[in-house]
């Protein structure tokens, strides 16, 4: 079977190819509910209209520069009228046509609207102020729009009722049900002749009532998931003021702030910003990225910034944008299915075929009964409305085996376990957005993880820096002013305009009239010590910034050229200690003189920078270039001829139970690597801390992972345990090489954009929820909210529990699909009668099909989890230890009822007119009370202690309590809808009993050894 389902129903957990989405769904032809059955899956069909509205957008966009010097000829004959009603709210320019500019790219309709500054005057906004939410905001609502995309509502309670109701073998019984009312009327008139076309009914409304409700408190809690998926929040000009908003409150006129790894949240114009590059690949598929100048103003929603940051302008919104059109057709599109959804689609087709075999063999066999009891009473060419209902009844009981054999909930268990460690997980801080990296988690092997605000905690201050000759310890506010009263004020104001012009935060004025600092933690650190130099400092001289190269974590460096009031230039450079030091040939001493730097200064520099980051600080070197006044903005910035202003140690303590953690990922079988972009000594330090690196393992560099060969990674990378200076495809390398030549499962953390092709590349991507950026979050299949690795082993934990709570599930109903067959097929043929009638296979069904999954597939986890080895990428879903409890609880219940339906008669002294009724009810009573003690036994697959933990669970408690009351019910009271008569308090011990049993007889099983596959 395992090789089967490997050849046919074998998906990848992420970018799963179309044609093996496609291959599945044509193999499943045995399927009760379509709707049903398939909801959990990918619209195909949406998708590819998505992918057609990308092409459109790309023809668009050539077609628009074809025509656009048309376009300018007949555009300078039309004059632009602004609507009466746009006019009446304050403004002077209307939706469509500011759609149109920008959608357009339109040069000459924006000239026409005397450009940038004029399309800000005529939305009554300011480009320093942002709007003001006092007036117009409701004006500007009605005319403009809000920033939200309609999406397709969701499903009432009721349209999961009639979509449970599209079950093809329930609506075949309800038409049984239909003609046995008829005849049973006629025949015996009525209430007597309804009791069994009622009671299908009835069991028919139960079976869709208790799989609705179901289905409908699954769909709550992904509707809860996705509305966390998509809290994306902006920074904004407003009022003033700094402000972060999600981006469905953003309203045109507002002033968006947009940095690396942001993605451009509405249509808008560019108003100022450096070197920004935008990537339109998910509006257009063109990979290629566009850059946006004053000259080239036009930024679209939805795409992405891949370089450099601006300030924007908002002009279109919501529906208004081709993004918005693109997004409610993909919201329809839905997740991949996962690979355990489609395995277990191939489970239920298999079981599928055996069952309608065995279902048409049983209906042939009860019929050939039937007609050669005729035969021999000589009736058989008189027929009765009796002899209709027992055919119908044949009928009935052989559709039901199809309602047991096809075990419709395999997959949904999938779904429903899924759908309900989300939503914990969530409540332990991980969002998770796409489905199948929940059950990929639990194989995962290797974690790649970053060191800053993952290992550590992300709140950095700078504590120590190498100034004028010196080490100098910086202890607050007033620890600075010891360290300025030695530095001459020369050195302090070239420190303080390195530290505020060259970097990639920024200091704002916020709401309540405070000062916030916005960016990175380490720029966040430097500002907060340029802060409190500032205190100390005569004002800055002013100067103009005339070029800048962002942060890159390819150059591990950030530069910008200041234009001073002269007329000269100066560049201003920071970043990695090592590479920066290489680029200064100069240095500032303790009198603030520009001294030559010597190989004895520079190796003790080195030094210092090694001494700095033992002591587990990020260590960053500022230095400047006097570029004296031929310098122009389209020059690349020099990287040579640098003065040293010193050397800054940042420090960023690791977070609280990280060691704990990575304890419990060895134990678990879990491999843990630190990449970092940080120095190899600080990441040394760090990862000892944490208990990543150990004796006998290697910590390397990534320019020295680059120059190895094929045979030399084979060797090393099993090793190694930090990477250290590690670029963006240094980890994508890694990754890629653990994945495909040594088989691992590996999950990956990223927070910056050049992280999202490693995020693409792992079977799991882990982004960081604070500090991650939009491109990486999109990439990623789980989002850490609170950025801390602790709550990553919190993932591997959930995802090792649904494996495991599916593997209870599939044992549990393979099991009562095994006997269930097994009793009704042998009875039909050897006594030409079936002991479980259409009702009572219904309500078995539902024991272990709907309240089954509610029961084992939502188990929480425990932390024996984490003492396994993982499943790893080659190990079997259906696994011997499952084929093994499987064959002997069937064994057993088979055994027990074959008994009863061969001597039960004598043993319990049944020899009155209803004892054929009177065993029916018991073999039936007998039945549930095995699988309610199976279902107790399946808690556990080789542990002999089922009860540990069970009254914790309380999903589990209330649908055992409900199916045992339910079971007392339908015995004692329903018995002329459901075919049963009462029982004795004998009859009754002797079913519990036998029931029971099979828990001490799975435990002796459990003894039996298995090999591990």
């Amino acid at each position: 079977m395992e090789s089967y389902l490997n050849d046919n129903f074998e998906v990848k957990p992420k970018n799963s190819s179309e044609e093996a989405l496609q291959r599945w769904r044509k193999l499943c032809w045995v399927v009760k509910n379509r709707k049903r059955r398939f909801r959990f899956t990918a619209n195909l069909s949406k998708r590819f209209e998505a992918r057609a509205i990308q092409r459109s957008n790309l023809e668009s966009l050539r077609t628009l520069m074809l025509v656009s010097h048309a376009a300018i000829q007949f555009l300078n004959g039309i004059t632009y009228s602004v609507p009466e009603e746009v006019k009446a709210a304050g403004f002077q320019i209307g939706p469509d046509e500011l759609g149109s500019i920008v959608e357009g790219r339109s040069v000459q309709k924006l000239k026409a609207h005397d450009g940038v500054e004029g399309i800000v005057k005529k939305i009554s906004t300011s480009t320093t102020n942002g709007i003001s939410t006092s007036d117009l905001l409701n004006q500007r609502k009605n005319i403009y729009g809000i920033n939200q995309f309609i999406e397709s509502p969701s499903k009432g309670f009721l349209v999961y009722v009639w979509e449970a109701l599209q079950d093809t073998t329930l609506m075949i019984l309800g038409l049984c049900a239909f003609v046995s009312l008829i005849v049973g009327i006629t025949m015996e008139g009525w209430p007597k002749g309804a009791h069994d076309g009622l009671g299908i009914v009835a069991s028919i409304l139960l079976v869709v009532f208790v799989t609705a409700t179901s289905d409908y408190r699954q769909s709550l809690q992904f509707k809860d998931l996705d509305k966390e998926k998509k809290k994306i929040t902006i920074q904004v000009t407003r009022n003033d003021c700094r402000q972060k908003i999600s981006i469905y409150e953003l309203l045109v006129g507002d002033i968006v702030h947009l940095a690396v790894g942001d993605q451009v949240p509405a249509d808008g114009l560019f108003v100022s910003g450096f070197s920004l590059l935008i990537n339109e690949s998910s509006l257009t598929g063109e990979s290629d990225p566009k850059a946006v100048t004053a000259e080239n103003p036009f930024l679209l929603s939805g795409t992405k910034v891949q370089n450099g940051s601006c300030k924007m302008v908002v002009t279109t919104v919501g529906m208004r944008t081709q993004w918005g059109k693109l997004m409610a057709t993909l919201s329809e599109g839905g997740d991949d299915e996962t690979p355990l959804q489609v395995k277990l689609n191939g489970v239920a087709t298999i079981i599928g075929k055996i069952g309608l075999f065995f279902a048409v063999i049983t209906f042939a066999v009860l019929v050939q009964g039937l007609f050669v009891r005729k035969m021999q009473e000589g009736s058989h060419w008189t027929w009765s409305g009796d002899d209709a209902l027992e055919m119908l009844e044949y009928f009935a009981i052989a559709v039901t085996i199809v309602v047991v054999a096809v075990p419709e909930g395999l997959p949904l268990a999938v779904t429903l376990s899924l759908a309900f460690a989300m939503k914990k997980m969530m409540n332990d801080r991980a969002l998770v957005r796409h489905l199948a990296a929940c059950e990929t988690m639990g194989s995962a092997t290797n974690i790649c993880s970053d060191k800053t605000g993952t290992l550590t905690t992300n709140h950095m201050t700078l504590v120590k820096a190498w100034i004028c000759g010196e080490i100098r310890e910086v202890n607050g506010s007033a620890g600075v002013s010891a360290f300025c009263s030695t530095i001459p004020d020369s050195t302090v104001g070239m420190l303080v305009e390195s530290i505020f012009n060259n970097t990639g935060g920024e200091v704002v004025k916020t709401e309540k009239d405070t000062t916030e600092i916005l960016g990175t933690p380490t720029e966040t650190a430097l500002l907060e010590f340029g802060l409190m130099l500032k205190g100390k400092q005569v004002e800055l001289q002013t100067s103009k910034l005339v070029k800048v190269e962002p942060f890159n974590s390819e150059k591990k460096r950030m530069a910008v050229v200041l234009e001073l009031p002269g007329g000269s230039f100066r560049a201003h450079c920071k970043g990695a200690s090592e590479i920066i030091l290489g680029a200064c040939d100069k240095v500032l001493n303790a009198n603030g003189e520009v001294v030559p730097l010597d190989v004895e200064l520079n190796n003790y520099l080195k030094d210092t920078i090694e001494l700095l980051a033992n002591e587990a600080l990020r260590t960053l070197c500022l230095c400047y270039k006097e570029l004296g006044n031929e310098f122009h903005a389209k020059d690349p910035i020099p990287f040579e001829g640098y003065t040293l202003i010193g050397i800054v140690g940042i420090k960023d303590p690791v977070r609280p139970g990280v060691k704990e953690s990575v304890a419990i990922c060895r134990s678990a079988g879990i491999t843990v690597r630190m990449v970092t972009g940080d120095n190899i000594h600080t990441a040394k330090a760090i990862a000892r801390e944490c208990g990543i690196l150990t004796d006998d393992g290697i910590a390397i560099e990534g320019p020295d992972f680059r120059l190895k060969t094929e045979e030399e990674l084979l060797k090393i990378i099993p090793k190694i345990q930090v990477m250290a200076r590690s670029s963006p495809m240094d980890k994508h390398t890694l990754v890629k090489q653990l994945r495909t030549t040594f088989q691992e499962v590996v999950a990956v953390t990223g927070d910056g954009t050049n992280d999202a092709p490693a995020l693409h590349e792992a079977d799991i991507g882990l982004a960081m929820g604070i500090a991650g950026t939009e491109v990486a979050k999109e990439s990623a299949d789980v989002i850490i909210l609170d950025d801390n690795f602790s709550t990553i082993v919190t993932v591997a934990k959930w995802g090792r529990s649904v494996y495991v709570n599916i593997q209870k599930f599939v044992q549990f109903q393979l099991t009562v699909n095994v006997v269930a067959l097994i009793v009704n097929f042998s009875s039909a043929c050897l006594t030409g009668s079936a002991p479980l009638t259409a009702v009572q296979l219904l309500w078995v069904n539902m024991i272990m099909d709907t309240l089954g999954a509610l029961a084992l597939a939502t188990e929480p986890p425990t932390d024996e989890l984490m003492k396994r080895t993982p499943v790893g990428r080659k190990g079997n879903f259906i696994t011997n230890v499952m084929w093994r409890n499987i064959t002997g609880q069937s064994l057993y219940q088979f055994v027990v009822i074959w008994y009863l339906q061969t001597r039960g008669k004598a043993a319990f002294h049944l020899d009155n007119s209803d004892a054929d009724l009177v065993l029916n009810t018991l073999i039936f009573n007998t039945f549930v009370f095995c699988q309610v003690f199976n279902e107790i036994s399946s808690r556990e697959m080789e542990k002999i202690d089922v009860f540990k933990g069970i009254l914790k669970n309380y999903v589990f408690l209330a649908v055992l309590t409900c199916t045992v009351i339910f079971q007392i019910i339908i015995i004692e009271f329903l018995g002329t809808f459901a075919n049963t008569s009462p029982l004795s308090l004998p009859e009754w011990f002797a079913s519990v009993t036998i029931g029971f049993l099979g828990m001490p007889i799975a435990a002796a099983v459990k003894m039996i050894p298995v090999g591990s596959q």
